[in-house]
């Protein structure tokens, strides 16, 4: 019986993920934990030219050029303001540092693949596609992202075009 319930332990912590939590704007978000490089504290960019509003720039990170992408701006948040709180989360995801300012970094809570839920059908006007579920977490709705799907989108691609010029 007590190797049944070890195995039984194993596999729901397989099973188990943990989320860093952070906010924009009135909603908390998470994003795996294992894509965080480190959590800095915003500071100036340096802008690039012909890129989108939220691609805010590049910052010089030991020596390594860092797209930095504010998701305020992204998601159509209003009232974008920097203030003490705001942070940059560097990641590493698809082989590549990029980073995205955040409002502030809450947490970081564990939760498992049934706790998961998927999010609702907006239709064609909501672009869903980084969505990875919805989870509640002591009482508290949160919004979990496929940072993956949402980094990869076309127009981060832009950063590297302007980049080489």
């Amino acid at each position: 019986m007590n190797a049944a319930r070890q195995r039984d332990e194993a596999q729901s912590a397989e099973r188990r993920r943990e989320l860093l939590l952070f906010r924009l704007g009135d909603e908390t978000y998470g994003i795996d934990i294992l894509s965080v490089q480190e959590i800095r504290r915003y500071e100036a960019v340096t802008r690039l030219v012909n890129t989108p509003e939220h691609i805010k720039g590049v910052i010089n990170l030991r020596g390594t050029i860092v797209p930095i992408v504010d998701l305020r701006i992204k998601f159509n948040l209003p009232d974008v303001t920097y203030n003490e709180f705001t942070v940059v989360v560097i990641l590493n995801v698809v082989k590549r540092v990029i980073g995205i300012v955040v409002d502030a970094v809450s947490d970081v809570v564990s939760i498992t693949e049934d706790d998961l839920k998927p999010a609702p059908d907006f239709g064609a006007q909501i672009d869903d596609d980084y969505l990875a579920g919805l989870a509640t977490v002591e009482d508290r709705m949160i919004i979990v992202l496929d940072i993956e799907s949402l980094i990869t989108t076309p127009e981060l691609g832009l950063i590297d075009e302007a980049s080489a010029q």
